[in-house]
């Protein structure tokens, strides 16, 4: 049986949560991964009763959930807090934008969200951490390494606590590996498990687009960090092969713009191999969902997101239960 395709609704949070269910299940999708803002998961309102009610909308559309998200308050814990953050995190954690209370609440509304998939139902909650350190990133002023150290420390010291609530509910965090997190590839990946000593609650949600355009091997993550992959994103970019205008660190210019060396695709539209993903996924045993997470700034997002479902359908496949020539041994 092939793996359950789920529509992640970050990009969809422009519209009422019933009305993207409606479109996932037209689109032909099995369920969708709710992110915690717009109207679609809201944290704060998320008793019992609430919680059900979303149940209810997504049995209708015969949908079925995995995992809730939670990137935006989760960019707040360990974050150098500016004006950016403002813009992405609900009020009452933004507050009066003091830095420090900011990242406070930020790590009190982490625990209240697994708190809250408890009561949905879910066991895992994706999301990001943001960094202290990734200002620091290209080493000029050159960085001594205790400073690079120093801000694995102190995300330790927010993240912990939070891993230990998630831990007792029964609920795992899935940091999703990404440029301005504390882990954005392989190496900076294993400098935050030491960090919180391998934590039994904190794992990854895989996503591939982060790492092709930075040069790291993605399919070779898979199977270092296979035991700790808790959910998987389908998500696909493009990057060229010539020299550009704006490299890989994008030159200040928007998404979508001409002369970036890179940019997200939609699925089968980049450079992402979904095979080797595919055939590594089958390796390390996961058979959670493929959750679709599509950004495409050159392509209508309905076509975008029914094509992706499509194609993320064709290109997975089960793994054998057996040696393809133990026939011969018939």
């Amino acid at each position: 049986m092939n793996r359950p395709v789920t529509l992640f609704t970050g990009q969809w949070a422009d519209l009422p949560f019933e009305t993207v269910c409606q479109k996932a299940k037209s689109f032909g999708y099995d369920g969708i991964e709710i992110a915690c803002w717009g109207d679609h998961f809201e944290v704060d309102k998320a008793d019992d009763e609430y919680c059900r009610a979303k149940r209810e909308i997504l049995d209708r559309y015969g949908l079925s959930l995995f995992a809730i998200s939670t990137h935006l308050v989760g960019q707040a814990v360990t974050d150098r807090i500016d004006q950016r953050h403002k813009g992405i995190l609900p009020p009452y954690v933004w507050g009066d934008g003091d830095p420090e209370g900011v990242r406070q609440r930020a790590a009190q509304e982490l625990i209240k969200t697994g708190e809250a998939a408890v009561r949905l139902g879910v066991s895992i909650v994706n999301g990001f951490t943001g960094s202290p350190i990734w200002h620091l990133n290209y080493s000029f002023p050159p960085v001594p390494p205790s400073m690079i150290e120093e801000g694995y420390e102190e995300f330790a010291r927010r993240f912990i606590p939070i891993l230990d609530a998630y831990q007792s509910m029964g609920i795992k965090f899935g940091l999703e590996v990404h440029p301005t997190e504390i882990a954005f590839d392989i190496a900076s990946t294993r400098k935050a498990l030491k960090a919180v000593g391998n934590h039994p609650a904190f794992g990854f949600n895989y996503d591939p687009s982060h790492f092709g355009y930075q040069g790291v091997d993605y399919v070779e993550f898979i199977h270092l960090f296979g035991d700790r992959i808790w959910h998987v994103h389908m998500k696909d970019a493009g990057w060229s092969d010539v020299p550009v205008e704006a490299g890989v660190f994008g030159g200040h210019t928007e998404f979508g713009s001409r002369g970036r060396y890179w940019d997200f695709r939609s699925p089968g539209r980049g450079n992402v191999n979904f095979e080797e993903i595919i055939r590594a996924l089958n390796r390390i045993g996961y058979r959670g969902p493929l959750s679709v997470e599509w950004e495409d700034s050159g392509m209508d997002r309905e076509h975008g997101a029914a094509e992706a479902c499509e194609f993320v359908r064709s290109v997975d496949f089960p793994s054998s239960d057996i040696a393809f020539d133990s026939a011969f041994e018939k």
